[in-house]
Order: C-alpha cells, then structure tokens, then sequence
C-alpha cells in the first residue's frame, strides 16, 4: 500500500493534465526559491509574471486556477507578498468580484431571450463582413455604457447558445438530407465534422470582433471600464467632459478598429473570415422554426419578462443605480421570480461560470500583489516620468500600454495616474500637461492591452470560459487573431496621443 502511495499522489496531482505539464510546474515551484536567494526578488518577480502567464496560456489543458494558485500560495509563503496585500488588491476590485457573481448569474437566467434575438440576427444577416461589424459596434456601444464583462457575459451566452443548438440537432440527424441522400455514412461523417469545424471559426471570429468592440468602447466613456472611472475621479472630470476628452483618440480608434474588423473579414487573415455554412444555416433554421410551434402563452410570457428586465438592466447600469453586481442581483431576484425559478439546484446552475473565474481573478490579484511589493514596474515608470513633456504623454501611452498587456490595466493605471496627481500637487508639471497625461494613461491602459488575455478581464473571461474548448480557443490562437487589432489600435492611439494630445 505504502509503495503505491506516491504514484498515487502524482497521478491525483492535476488530474489529467499532461505529464510534461506536471513536471514544468513542479520545476516553477522549485526554481522560485533558488532565484530568491540567488538572484532577489527583483527578477524572481518578473519570472514569477512569466510561469502565471505560462498558466493562461495553457488554460485548455488545464484551468490556470490550480496552478496559478499554487505559485500564489508560494510567493506568499516566500515573502515576495503578504496576505493582507492580496486582500487589500481584492478589495480594491471588489465590484468586479460582485459583478462576476451576480451579474453573469443574471445574464444566465435571461440566455432565453438572447437566443431568441441573435438567432434572428445570425440568420437574417447573410453577410459575414456586415455580422462581424454588427457585433462589434453594438458591444462598443454597449461597453461604453455597461461594463464590458458583462457585455462578455452576453457574448459567452450566445456562442454556448448557438453552439449546443447546433451540435444537439446536428449530433441526432443528418444535416441535410437532400445533401447527404447518395452519400456514405462515413462521407456523411466527415461532412459534418466539416461543418463543425466551420462552425467554430465563425463563432471564433464573431466572438473576437465582439471582445475588442468592448474595448472600443469601452475607452470612450467613464463607466467603459474600471480604471477609466479612477481616472475621471482622481481628475475631477465629469461624464461629458471625459467623453470630450477622450474623444480625439478614442473616435479615430473606433473608425480604425471597425475598418480592420471589416478588412479582416474580407481577407480571412488572422483566422477570421469563416462563414456559416448552408448547413449549418439549416439546422438553426429548422430549430428556430421547431421552437417557434412550442411556444406557449407562458414561454411568450418569460420573453416578455426577459426582455422587461433588460431594459431596467441596461437603464439602470447607464444611469448608475447601484454597484453593477448589486444590479446583477436585482436581475436575478426579478427574473427567477416571475419566470418561477425557485428551487436551489437550478439557481445553482447559473453561478457555475462565473465563481470558478472569480477565484480565478483573485489569484491574479496576488500577482498583482507582487508587482506592487516588489516594485516590479517602478524603473519603468520613473523612467517615464523623467522624460521630456514633449514626448512624456506618447511615452506614457507606449508604457501603459506594455505594462497592460501583462498586468492588470486596473493597477497601471492606478500607479501612474496617482503619479502625475502628486506631480501636478508639488507644482512639477500644469493642469493642461495632468490633462494630457491622464488622456495617455487611460487609453494607453485600454487600447494596446488587448494584444493578451492578461490586458482586458473581458479577454481572460472568454478565455476561461465554458465556450473556448468548445471553439477551439486558446491563448496563442486569440494572442494571434488581437494581433492586426493591436497593431491598428496600438498604432492609431499612439499616432491621436502624439498628434492632438
């Protein structure tokens, strides 16, 4: 019993992940504190940011949160932070903790209607360019007035939506049998893989043009996203004047980024370009018009409560009623009340998504944890704020931008707007050059970072979700399809900082 034991042990760690896996993250846990007495915590920091994002970017073969987690129990353990930072780090976000627990519940329980209308969407606009525009310019709009993980949140319901509509009908039938009649099963077989194959690279494609709309828009408006809202605060700017603000790189960005989406689909570079196939059309069709003859008064009745509730979802995130998970909860209470949703096991359902991406987040808190402890990012940002002002504010766009894509944009943000806040209080640089730089700072932290799961919390939460096995989507594969838009976004933003800020 004894010698089985340790056999035993490595095969419970990680499950099924691959041995190679195993033993790399064995070798992490190792090396960390060797580099820590050999090298210091300067460098056994940045290598720590470097095995976390080895994680993510192998979170198809196994969810980042066990191993992320262990190297951010050992980093605390090492002394490279504390428990009170990470706690400090999760408090500082802990609206987007709530929003994450209540509000994807809450998009949950309202994927009925959102079938319903994108269905109609999907099937009625034949062209892939006018699709690909159509979902990214309504999450722009919508990010620049809801929160872009919820605006994730919806995207999510709708590819799981149409993909387990697809993959239920089509795994019981044949596709089309007016296509199939004369073929073998193993043709038909291999028709149908095809198809799904197909399927995935256009609801791939769809759902990444969607995810960077959210961050289009999301750099427009105060409430776009987190670190936008600390901004306007720390600069005593109101709704209107940080639009106006903005506006001169943020309304040539949005130009630029629907330009690319278009491109690309036009192209088919980058992964993109894939249509819905004929057959795949059909399927929807045939379940769109098979729902259609199920429908009763009281289905009809749950659309209409749906739909009731959304319009008080998008009025009252818009017009700031409440924290955005406070509003999730209302969305929950509303929609389970009146559509007769009562019993604990089918509420338990809802919050499946989201909780294991929660404590997902919180790991990457302890991270941050780190970077602030140990000054990871401080020559970097002193180095910045020595520059000249000529070039200071295309530089702190660059820096934010770099710093973004491997961190929070929540955190760099934090750390250089209060920087120029005490510069501009000791009297070092103008209101005029503050303004300037809290421009840069927000779309530096908005625009590059989509480059990386790790920039935008809408990326990471795609990537994590239940939905990205099912569309073959990984790290590396959406690292390459941001890529055209990080050029282009990037590129503009930096070229609108230089030019008119």
């Amino acid at each position: 019993m004894t010698k089985r034991l340790p056999p035993a042990l490595w095969k419970n760690f990680l499950g099924p992940a691959p041995e190679w896996y195993k033993r790399t993250l064995i070798a992490f846990l190792v090396i960390n504190p060797v580099l820590l007495w050999t090298l210091g915590s300067f460098v056994t920091g940045w290598v720590l940011i470097a095995e976390f994002i080895f994680t993510l970017a192998l979170a198809l073969r196994c969810y980042p949160l066990q191993p992320g987690g262990l190297l951010a129990i050992e980093a605390v353990l090492l002394g490279m932070t504390s428990p009170e930072m990470v706690y400090h780090e999760t408090l500082a976000n802990f609206e987007v903790i709530l929003l994450l627990m209540f509000m994807v519940a809450g998009i949950y329980f309202m994927k009925e209607l959102l079938l319903f209308v994108f269905t109609r969407i999907l099937l009625n606009v034949r062209s892939k360019v006018a699709l690909s525009l159509l979902f990214s310019l309504v999450a722009a709009f919508l990010s620049a007035f809801l929160d872009a993980l919820t605006v994730t949140a919806v995207l999510i319901s709708v590819g799981v939506g149409f993909f387990s509509v697809y993959h239920k009908v089509a795994s019981g039938q044949k596709l089309n049998e007016d296509v199939y009649d004369n073929s073998s099963d193993e043709t038909v077989g291999e028709l149908h893989r095809q198809d799904l194959e197909q399927f995935r690279a256009f609801l791939r494609s769809l759902l990444m043009h969607g995810a960077v709309g959210t961050a289009l828009g999301g750099v427009c408006t105060m409430v776009g996203e987190p670190q936008n809202l600390l901004i306007s605060t720390v600069a005593g700017w109101d709704f209107l004047q940080f639009a106006t603000m903005m506006a001169p790189v943020s309304a040539p960005v949005l130009v630029a980024g629907l330009l690319t989406c278009a491109v690309l689909e036009m192209t088919g570079a980058f992964g993109y370009g894939a249509k819905l196939s004929e057959n795949v059309r059909l399927v929807l069709m045939e379940y769109q018009a098979s729902e259609e003859t199920k429908r009763t008064a009281r289905s009809n009745a749950r659309l209409l409560v749906q739909a009731l509730v959304a319009v008080l979802l998008v009025a009252g995130l818009a017009m700031h009623w409440a924290a955005v998970g406070l509003i999730g909860l209302m969305v929950i209470v509303l929609l389970t009340s009146f559509n007769g949703i009562i019993d604990e096991h089918q509420l338990g359902k809802a919050f499946e998504e989201a909780l294991p991406f929660t404590a997902l987040l919180v790991v990457f808190f302890a991270i941050v944890a780190v970077i602030h402890d140990q000054h990871l990012f401080t020559p970097v940002i002193d180095s910045v704020l020595h520059m000249n002002s000529d070039i200071r504010p295309s530089m702190f766009f660059l820096a934010n931008g770099v710093l973004s894509m491997i961190s929070d944009n929540v955190f760099v943000a934090t750390v250089y707007i209060n920087e120029v806040k005490a510069a501009l209080d000791a009297g070092t640089i103008t209101r005029e050059e503050f303004d300037h730089l809290a421009v840069a700072i927000n779309t530096g932290t908005n625009l590059p970072s989509v480059a990386t799961p790790n920039g935008q919390a809408a990326f990471l939460f795609l990537l994590t979700s239940a939905l990205a096995p099912l569309i073959r989507l990984s790290y590396g594969r959406m690292v390459i399809m941001a890529l055209p838009y990080t050029v282009v976004m990037g590129g503009v933003g930096l070229a609108c900082v230089a030019l008119f800020i």
